[in-house]
């Protein structure tokens, strides 16, 4: 069984040094630029040439994650990035844009790319959609138990990665626009504010109900390795280089032997938590337990005396690495030492001639001390061969220079580049959209309470899972219907695939897919297509992705301004959300149960979250996932002359009752302005 990869985290050189010093296998880390930490440290290119460097001299991978989405005018930088990395030798990329993933196939089609856990991956579906595209590894999201990373990873053709240790999001990665919304800042960008660590009340508890304990499931990385997962990753990248060590050590030991010691245990969570650790999402327990702070406590408890301590762990080099050395020493010949590692690697370094003994030949135990002196590097000796003639010997400084310089070349070998072609490919067109009709409206519901006045929208969207009377009743009333397959879909995919089949012989073959695993099993039942903004649409690039599975027309991401919008290139009709109430967060766990409210507790009512501001925040429930809506709703219908290059607008319904559905639809239709609060959300204001 190939072992279990430590994929730890790295914000600056420091954490470079102590993740590989403490039994790292692999590290991740960012350029300046396109990393979902852009407020770490992060690298420039000199560093990022060093740092790969260091890290092959010590038998460790580079893992770059250049996994933010990006925009048309930001292509060009983004593949100038990529193309270092490939001179350079980077090991992998870690992407969510599935534009520039298809971009760097082409580009680099022998460059290890894995799917970033932006990407929203928590299905076999969502997997098989990756690997079809050329990934090598899919990073899951971090809401899945151990029984549905189980049901992924059977016979699965791609490497998984799991995340072990570190912060969680209350949102599912890559479907958060919390902090876009709330303030410009995109966490689809690598800028998120973090606003969900500010105090949030849903009547009672904590006061702090979208934060999350940090995660530690390192005491099951054996079960982890046992199914099969190929890397077990640390969050991190901004955090400071005494918590890598800390927590690659205990991965180091968890993975090891079996269990990690109390002692390193409590210097893991002193270094950093938030009211402890929380194993809720990989053994199902989900609730008020999982919900913590960084408390007081918390902050004091990494006091001098635990850095220090921590420190020592990665104040030297790991001797890890294992060389078989042959010692050559013959009359009237140069002597040479030559070492060679597992990977085949040789260096040989020549001395100068040998002299004839006096008193003492030279001996085996005599090369063996001096020889085996590797200190200072990451080199241990695994076995000496002496050739040596009789009646000669060595000073032993000529020994030690001979040590030295072998091992200098050998760490030389190991640390050249080893370059990844990169091909030059022909960008695809911007600015070069034209409507090939005149916008049309679409209407997406979360009921079948819907009053005739839609029967001119092009299509409604309803949920998957509404009933087949229903489903009916609304295509008899001359409906044009497509079903929503849900954002969340943790372990229940063979049951959206039944509710599919289900639809499909009720003769409705139009989906709405928010997910790469939602597309895929539309595509593998035969059905059309239409993209959702939970696809994270905003480059030209990423529209061509979307036409090559087989999406008919697609929302693009509303993190997009109008300009920018009207400036993507393409063929493939494309749509806006206009009106309504945006999600800010897909969520697994509610956070209404961080004040110890239950289901049954919700039942006929809207819960909500409450701000410091006092701002209520509405929660809506679709059984096994969340949506956290936006305090006011979106407001485009008196814009409508300022939206271009776009066929459909979309009216997206969730909170609103029967009468006000008609209200809004009737504003959109007049053109008006409304009275009450509204955002025009980020059209105009654009995000960082």
């Amino acid at each position: 069984m190939k072992g279990l990869e430590i994929l730890a985290p790295a914000g600056g050189m420091e954490s470079v040094y102590a993740a590989v010093r403490t039994g790292a296998d692999a590290i991740y880390l960012g350029a300046k630029n396109f990393s979902a930490r852009s407020s770490a440290h992060n690298f420039d290119y000199e560093q990022l040439k060093e740092t790969v460097r260091y890290c092959h001299i010590n038998g460790v991978s580079v893992h770059l994650a250049c996994n933010t989405l990006v925009r048309d005018d930001e292509i060009k930088e983004a593949l100038g990035l990529i193309e270092y990395a490939c001179n350079i030798g980077i090991d992998a990329l870690i992407m969510q844009d599935t534009g520039l993933i298809s971009l760097v196939r082409k580009c680099a089609p022998n460059m290890p790319v894995h799917g970033s856990t932006q990407l929203s991956v928590h299905t076999r579906s969502g997997v098989e959609n990756l690997y079809k595209l050329g990934l090598t590894r899919v990073v899951l999201s971090r809401e899945l138990s151990r029984k549905e990373i189980e049901e992924i990873v059977k016979d699965c053709p791609v490497e998984l990665e799991v995340f072990v240790h570190g912060a969680l999001c209350m949102s599912v990665s890559g479907q958060c626009y919390f902090s876009a919304m709330l303030g410009s800042r995109s966490g689809n960008r690598g800028a998120c504010a973090q606003p969900c660590r500010l105090p949030f009340s849903s009547g009672g508890g904590s006061g702090y109900t979208l934060s999350l304990k940090d995660m530690s499931i390192i005491n099951h990385l054996r079960e982890l390795q046992e199914m099969g997962i190929a890397s077990a990753k640390i969050e991190g990248r901004m955090k400071r280089p005494e918590y890598v060590a800390a927590a690659v050590s205990a991965c180091r030991q968890g993975l090891d032997e079996g269990k990690v010691s109390a002692e390193l245990y409590e210097k893991l969570q002193a270094v950093f938590s938030r009211s402890g650790f929380t194993e809720g999402y990989y053994t199902g327990k989900l609730g008020r337990e999982m919900f913590g702070i960084r408390s007081k406590e918390n902050v004091v408890s990494a006091d001098s005396r635990v850095f220090a301590s921590i420190h020592e762990m990665y104040k030297n080099e790991r001797k890890h690495i294992p060389v078989d050395f042959t010692l050559d020493v013959h009359e009237n010949t140069d002597i040479s030492l030559t070492a060679a590692d597992s990977d085949k690697n040789t260096f040989t370094a020549k001395g100068s001639l040998p002299e004839k003994a006096v008193k003492l030949p030279l001996d085996y135990a005599r090369c063996e001390k001096s020889i085996s002196k590797t200190g200072g590097t990451p080199y241990v000796m695994q076995s000496l061969v002496c050739n040596t003639d009789v009646g000669l010997t060595v000073p032993v400084s000529a020994l030690n220079t001979l040590r030295t310089d072998c091992l200098k070349g050998l760490s030389e070998i190991r640390a050249a580049a080893k370059p990844t072609d990169f091909f030059e490919t022909a960008l695809s067109e911007t600015g070069t959209r034209k409507n090939i009709k005149p916008k049309n409206y679409r209407a997406r519901f979360t009921d079948c309470n819907i009053s005739d006045d839609f029967l001119d929208s092009e299509l409604i969207y309803v949920p998957l899972e509404t009933d087949s009377k229903s489903l009916n009743l609304l295509m008899d009333r001359g409906f044009a219907v497509s079903v929503e397959i849900p954002r969340g879909m943790f372990g229940i995919e063979k049951s959206i695939y039944s509710h599919l089949e289900r639809v499909k012989a009720l003769g409705i073959n139009e989906v709405l897919a928010n997910n790469v695993g939602a597309v895929q099993m539309a595509k593998n039942l035969g059905m059309d297509i239409h993209g959702g903004f939970g696809l994270n649409l905003t480059n030209t690039e990423a529209l061509k992705w979307a036409e090559s599975q087989g999406i008919t027309d697609t929302e693009v991401s509303f993190e997009l301004t109008l300009e920018q919008i009207s400036m993507l290139g393409g063929v493939l009709p494309l749509g806006i959300i206009s009106m309504g109430r945006l999600p800010l967060m897909l969520t697994r766990n509610c956070p209404a149960k961080s004040s110890g409210r239950n289901c049954k507790m919700c039942s006929g009512e809207i819960p909500h979250i409450t701000d410091r501001k006092g701002i209520d925040f509405p929660i809506l429930c679709h059984g096994q996932c969340v949506e956290i809506l936006n305090s006011v709703p979106l407001v485009m219908s008196d814009r409508k002359s300022e939206i271009k290059g776009v066929e459909f607008e979309i009216l997206y319904f969730n909170v609103e009752n029967y009468v006000e559905k008609g209200e809004n639809l009737y504003a959109f239709r007049q053109n008006s302005t409304p009275k009450d609060r509204f955002t025009r959300g980020l059209y105009y204001r654009g995000v960082e």
